[in-house]
């Protein structure tokens, strides 16, 4: 019961940013983490660590499908140059 409030409440929060075309301030923040990089001797220098960006997985999807729908409308009304390799399907 639990689970089918929740993806309700996740329903409702993406179509809302599909609608208003805004995404809530809360679901834009993400937490850095700071990991060492494996061999390095001297750790008090920057380049020793690497920083690794978490960013909320609600906002991830939605991305990948907005994303999914940019490039499927891209290739079927040919708005790509016939030389474009990158970023595209197949």
């Amino acid at each position: 019961m639990v689970v089918l409030i929740i993806v309700k409440d996740l329903a409702e929060a993406a179509s809302n940013c599909f609608i208003n075309g805004t995404i809530l301030k809360s679901l834009k923040e993400f937490i850095t983490m700071v990991l060492r990089k494996k061999g390095k001797k001297d750790y008090s220098l920057l380049g020793s660590y690497r920083l690794i960006a978490l960013e909320n997985t609600l906002v991830k999807v939605l991305e990948k499908y907005v994303a999914n729908i940019m490039s499927k409308a891209a290739e079927e009304y040919r708005l790509l140059l016939w030389n474009q390799m990158g970023a595209r399907r197949k």
